[in-house]
């Protein structure tokens, strides 16, 4: 049988929850566009999200290790796909929009600069006083606005709900219409569960890299709270002691991902009980009375810190990746200013915009639209003088 659009509305308000984002009411854009015959709007939102072209360039961007240090160690990309994954999860079991969350997820880090969050800190130094740079709020300008596949419309033109979905924090953009509303309604459900959706993954795969890249150690990990829970949960065959580390890295990865989740989706579930939620607006108030729906057991969440801080010392702190970091903000800083004296440099399209955005402004999007590796190839073409290190 052929489903239709009809159809398909009907059938999604039967299997989800009350408090759910419901597409029916939700297909609101800035530009109005006729409806799809047989795509919901979430659907659609999902699909221009993977089809443009900041998605595209997130294969080549920073997480932790930069592209030329290894094939198999996370990239942006990998990263995005892995919250997504998540996301759908986690709002597949609570009967929450699974394309609202995914939509969500697959453009939480359209915005990000090359060379991961050392990339930001040199470009938000390098515009404090021009309104500043952070990711979050560039990736609701690159779905808003930078975007250019469609000629009727800036941007990609998504959905209300997936725009406030984007705008992480709720703090610093822009005041807008959209903004107001942000304030007013809080975040969605599935909004949040790709908050915490973010937080698990980048704990899970980082600390899992971090192991096999050889810059955290199993005896230091062994130490965390968190660890009797993963040995617990460990196949058997890993918990012997001639194990590969290789091996073992992965099955941690896989095993804390899966207590993460299991123990966010059963606290929330609780949670709902527990405050009666039973509609988007409920939602909305738990949110203005500051109660938190979206969070792990108290236990757990102990444990979670914990492994946080562990991860932020050892890790993000290490001397390795805080080379490599140095050596990309380096990169930026040296782009930046080349641009600054030579704007025949920046490409036409951002150009058009100068009068508009202003110099600054052009210059940091299109530095913060890079790959680590186009950013490097750039410094070289240009000609400017840098010892890399």
């Amino acid at each position: 049988m052929k489903k239709g659009r009809n159809e398909l509305l009907l059938e999604e308000e039967k299997i989800l929850a009350p408090y759910a984002v419901k597409s029916r009411h939700s297909g609101t854009r800035a530009y109005v566009e006729p409806e799809h015959p047989y795509r919901l709007p979430f659907q659609r939102d999902k699909d221009r999200i993977i089809h443009s072209h900041a998605f595209k360039r997130l294969e080549y961007k920073t997480q932790v290790f930069v592209y030329s240090e290894g094939d198999h160690f996370r990239n942006r990309l990998t990263h995005t796909l892995e919250v997504a994954g998540i996301s759908k999860t986690i709002s597949k079991v609570l009967g929450l929009n699974e394309d609202l969350s995914e939509s969500i997820a697959l453009a939480h880090d359209l915005g990000h600069s090359p060379f991961g969050h050392a990339g930001q800190d040199a470009l938000a130094e390098l515009m404090k006083e021009k309104g500043g740079f952070e990711h979050n709020k560039q990736s609701l300008r690159v779905v808003q606005k930078l975007e250019r596949r469609y000629p009727e419309f800036p941007g990609l033109n998504l959905c209300e709900e997936t725009l406030l979905g984007i705008m992480k924090h709720g703090g610093g953009y822009e005041p807008t219409n959209l903004l107001v509303v942000r304030r007013e309604k809080g975040p969605s459900l599935e909004a949040m569960i790709v908050d915490s959706s973010d937080e698990i993954t980048y704990s899970a795969h980082d600390l899992e890299d971090g192991l096999e890249s050889g810059l955290l150690q199993l005896e230091e990990v062994k130490t965390l709270s968190i660890w009797k829970r993963i040995q617990d949960s460990l196949p058997k065959t890993e918990k012997k002691s001639g194990s590969e580390i290789h091996s073992i890295s992965r099955s941690i990865g896989r095993v804390l991902l899966n207590l993460m989740v299991s123990d966010l989706i059963e606290t929330i579930h609780q949670t709902l009980i527990q405050y009666d939620v039973n509609t988007r607006e409920s939602i909305s108030e738990l949110y203005s009375k500051k109660i938190k729906i979206v969070q792990f057991s108290e236990e757990f969440q102990k444990e979670f810190v914990e492994l946080k801080h562990f991860l932020f010392q050892n890790l993000y702190r290490h001397s390795e990746v805080s080379r490599m970091s140095e050596r990309g903000k380096e990169i930026i800083y040296l782009l930046f200013k080349h641009f600054e004296s030579h704007p025949d440099s920046i490409p036409e399209s951002y150009r058009n915009r100068e009068a508009e955005d202003g110099r600054m402004r052009i210059i940091c999007d299109y530095i913060a639209g890079m790959t680590d590796r186009y950013a490097i190839e750039k410094l070289k073409r240009e000609g400017i003088f840098w010892f890399p290190y």
